[in-house]
């Protein structure tokens, strides 16, 4: 009779186990693969990205996230085009007004930087304003600049197309001439003048002055949004959270991984680059303080497209609309996680 019932435990333990085996075959399926392409190697402004993969954030809503890291010889957007990649690191609104106007079904879904870093340094004290540079200021600008934001400086301030000077990415000839302004990034150039030039530079950004395109958007391509909507959903509020515990939480995985990826980089650079994030409110600032990291509105995107229609950027009769979705942000997503984190 012991015996019987041994048995019969041993049948229900191993029913038990079979089942156990398949739901966890079935809880590892679940976990849908997604690959995010990024617009440049690993570097701090990816942080939230890194950050969402390294502490499972992704994993538990339902995503397995592969980061592809850009470079000088990657082009991620078409590879999102293709079908080959879901989502894309946008740089502006540009690109998917661009799409639009070509007939390409992209769709902007989140913008996790509410500024974009863009702006010009200065020698320290030359200029009082932004303005002051406007006529006279030999410009380092490189050609997508031009093409881009430069012509709202035209437009908007009376900067002047002699002024402007090629720009190769190469900071000596604005080291060399105090008068010089150059394009650049805030997390980035003005760290390079520092270690290289050592000194300080005055530092514009463009988002400060009117340059109101939103940045690093996370694109998809439509047939994405209607028939993965999920998946959408998970991917945009999970960044948003990895946004949070980068900026304010214990960020030393997400760091590793992005050093890991691109091994030129260093604490130093991510150090600083995070300091300014957060100075200049690029990621949290305005919209996001009550809707969430990745907050859009339409408001914000007809002015940006109305100040690229009048700089001959775009043209008008666009139906911008088509271009992004409110759908999945707005939410207030992470807004307890920063209260945790920081106490506000």
């Amino acid at each position: 009779m012991r015996t019987d019932r041994l048995k019969d435990l041993g049948a229900r333990l191993g029913l038990a186990t079979a089942l156990g085996l398949t739901l966890g075959a079935g809880a590892a399926q679940a976990q849908e693969a997604v690959t995010f392409g990024t617009n440049w190697l690993a570097q701090a402004e990816h942080g939230g990205y890194y950050q969402a993969v390294a502490d499972g954030t992704y994993k538990a809503c339902g995503l397995d996230v592969t980061i592809v890291p850009g470079g000088p010889q990657v082009n991620n957007r078409a590879l999102m085009l293709a079908g080959k990649i879901d989502f894309h690191m946008g740089g502006n609104m540009l690109q998917a007004f661009y799409a639009l106007r070509e007939g390409i079904p992209v769709t902007v879904v989140a913008a996790d930087f509410q500024k974009e870093p863009q702006v010009i340094i200065t020698h320290p004290g030359k200029y009082d304003s932004f303005q002051a540079m406007a006529g006279d200021a030999p410009l380092l600008i490189g050609d997508n600049g031009f093409a881009s934001f430069y012509q709202w400086m035209i437009s908007e301030f009376g900067f002047t197309v002699e002024q402007r000077k090629p720009y190769t990415f190469n900071p000596a000839p604005f080291l060399a001439d105090p008068a010089a302004g150059q394009q650049g990034y805030v997390t980035s150039e003005p760290y390079a003048v520092e270690r290289e030039g050592g000194f300080e530079p005055d530092i514009y950004l463009l988002a400060d002055e009117g340059f109101s395109t939103y940045a690093t958007t996370i694109e998809t391509m439509a047939d994405t949004v209607a028939n993965r909507p999920e998946a959408v959903k998970c991917f945009v509020e999970g960044s948003a959270i990895g946004w949070y515990n980068f900026l304010y939480g214990d960020n030393s995985a997400a760091t590793k991984a992005i050093m890991s990826a691109n091994p030129e980089m260093t604490t130093e650079q991510i150090a600083f680059s995070i300091e300014k994030m957060k100075e200049y409110g690029i990621v949290d600032s305005g919209d996001t303080e009550t809707m969430g990291i990745g907050a859009m509105t339409d408001a914000r995107m007809d002015d940006f497209y109305a100040k690229m229609v009048k700089a001959g950027v775009v043209e008008d009769g666009l139906d911008i609309k088509q271009s992004y979705t409110l759908d999945f942000v707005n939410k207030g997503v992470g807004l307890d996680i920063k209260k945790k984190l920081t106490g506000q």
